[in-house]
């Protein structure tokens, strides 16, 4: 078959050499697989009665959904082959968001996943160009989807076929509205050419998946980064298997036993959190075997060969512990794709030590998404690294340090706003808003984003992100951001591990109350920290230190709206929340 061009082509190619089960999503605690023949009748079958129903080239329809299933890649997929453009919007956001990205996408129909999204896009429906709300899940007052599969015109074969055909690769395939950490959704428009170009280029670094063909998802589809690697599974032909929810996590990968995954970096952090809190609890030879073992994986190096003696203790150490972690994975994880935010060099160092590596990407969503991405083959990884830029993309560095890059895989634009398109992309190169630097191998390093960036009062420049990252490596630090723009000095907002730190106030005999706000004014605690900050900031020069910090006593989350849905900082709203603690700081 000859190279995919349009989105929709992945599942055709997969076709050529079909699956059992090419897609498989858990209901009511039994997982449901459908075959790839199935998955693509299913589709045709939409594609259909969408016609049938009136959707035209160009219309929009919008897909929220709580969790990944099948249901969402059969909408997407027919959406996309009858020319019309996919709307994914995040399920977390306010009902006067949905609203506002309904309103400007101009969507004129809405598949949903449940009756909590349904009842948020219903009170709101009125206001909207929404012709009609189907669900996934059944419930009253809701048109459920499994009505699409009614009473099949198949006379309409031939109109679909004919809407396949003239969909062109430079054909505007998806609007995704970005979360952003500061003002309003803003509409990336992309392209088919746009992603199929990016898929293509970023596959050639995955390693070959013949006779290891799962994978499990959980990172939402809405989010560009995840929703390529599903084409990419597709044309691949690996399995993929939706995880229920973050919580579940655990249980799924023991079930479904995948080779790969995607993750955020707080995710992976989190994973490393749990195991360190475990191994606290290990004593005599147990602590010392997981206390050397984690040494020996400190040491790992890719680029330099560390001779026989290293090899054989790595080995060892992958044996007595690290196979441990790999049977809580499912025992069969062999490759982690992290994105969406800077991984502490370190965990990507323990983990690819321990047998799992950890492929580390950057991009986002105006360049759909991928830029750089490392290599599971020798040479083609370097820890604190985010790869080197993928086939057919120019990157350059600006003279303040900002990323440019240009490529078929950069945006259409702005949706409904040329003003911001052409702020963004100058003489077809896209700036990034991340400052970073290509070193002479060519691996792209990013080093903070440009907006985040903050001059002291005695005029020194921070960068932030660096310093947080560093930071998060102490198990006592769930989040962290640095401020003192303007201020003398830099300082802290932190959001301690409060499951960590409970344990570490028992096992020290320290009298607490066991409540958020008691344990963040522990004196005890607040010296600890104190003393882990300062062991940190020796890494840093002066003008870099946090010489002040408060604790907060409420864990920053999606739902609370002070992480976007990739669990990044929303700064602007972490300020608003607890511009209290930083008037104590610096008044």
């Amino acid at each position: 078959m000859k190279k995919p061009k349009r989105l929709f082509d992945f599942l055709e190619h997969q076709l050529e050499n079909p699956l059992d089960k090419s897609i498989n999503t858990k209901y009511n605690g039994e997982w449901e697989s459908l075959s790839t023949n199935d998955f693509y009748e299913k589709v045709q079958i939409i594609s259909r009665k969408l016609i049938e129903i009136g959707v035209k080239k160009g219309d929009k329809i919008a897909l929220i959904s709580t969790q990944n299933r099948t249901e969402w890649c059969i909408v997407d997929n027919s959406v996309l082959q009858i020319g019309a453009v996919t709307v994914p919007i995040y399920p977390t956001i306010s009902r006067n968001e949905f609203k506002y990205v309904l309103n400007h996408s101009e969507s004129k129909i809405c598949f949903v996943s449940d009756k909590d999204i349904f009842d948020k896009v219903n009170q709101i429906k009125n206001k909207t160009r929404l012709e009609k709300i189907y669900s996934f899940e059944e419930f009253e007052n809701c048109s459920n989807w499994n009505l699409l599969f009614e009473n099949d015109n198949k006379s309409i074969e031939s109109e679909v076929n004919l809407r396949m055909k003239n969909v062109l690769p430079d054909d505007l395939a998806t609007i995704i509205y970005t979360s952003g950490t500061t003002g309003i959704p803003k509409g990336v428009m992309l392209t088919h050419k746009n992603i199929v170009s990016n898929i293509l280029s970023a596959s050639k670094r995955l390693p070959p998946m013949e006779n290891k063909n799962k994978a499990l998802s959980f990172l939402p589809l809405c989010h560009i980064f995840e929703r390529i690697i599903i084409y990419m599974y597709y044309y691949s032909r690996v399995e993929i298997y939706f995880a229920e929810s973050l919580e579940t996590i655990s249980e799924n990968l023991s079930e479904v036993k995948p080779f790969y995954m995607t993750a955020v970096p707080r995710l992976i952090e989190k994973i490393f959190d749990k195991i360190e809190g475990k191994a606290e609890e290990f004593k005599g030879i147990k602590k010392f075997l997981y206390k050397w073992s984690i040494s020996i994986a400190d040491r790992y190096s890719i680029e330099k060969q560390k001779g026989i003696f290293y090899n054989f203790q790595l080995r060892i150490a992958r044996f007595i512990v690290f196979s441990k972690w790999k049977s809580a994975l499912g025992g069969k994880l062999e490759l982690i794709c992290s994105g969406s935010a800077p991984l502490q060099p370190r965990l990507a160092k323990i983990f690819t030590a321990a047998g799992i590596q950890i492929m580390e990407g950057y991009g986002l969503t105006e360049s759909s998404p991928v830029i750089s991405i490392s290599e599971s083959k020798k040479g083609g990884t370097k820890f604190g690294y985010v790869g080197k830029i993928i086939e057919g993309i120019e990157v350059k560095i600006a003279k303040d340090g900002e990323i440019l890059c240009k490529g078929p895989n950069v945006m259409k634009g702005y949706f409904k706003d040329s003003k911001l398109t052409s702020k963004t992309i100058k003489n077809g190169f896209l700036y990034t808003g991340d400052i970073g630097e290509i070193d002479k191998e060519g691996f792209l390093k990013i080093t903070d984003r440009k907006k985040q960036l903050f001059k002291t009062s005695g005029g020194k420049y921070i960068a932030p992100q660096v310093i947080e990252n560093k930071m998060k490596g102490s198990p006592f630090i769930e989040q962290i951001m640095v401020i003192g723009e303007g201020e003398k000095m830099p300082s802290a907002l932190i959001q301690p591990d409060f499951e960590y730190t409970k344990n570490w106030l028992l096992k020290n005999k320290t009298n607490f109350l066991d409540d958020f706000i008691s344990i963040c004014k522990n004196k005890d605690l607040l010296v600890k920290i104190g003393a882990e900050i300062n062991k940190i900031n020796e890494e840093f020069g002066d003008w870099e230190r946090i010489k002040k910090f408060e604790l907060t006593p409420e864990i920053w989350s999606i739902e609370n709206g002070l992480l976007t849905p990739t669990m990044k900082l929303k700064r602007k709203s972490i300020m608003k929340k607890f511009v209290h603690l930083r008037e104590r700081i610096y008044n």
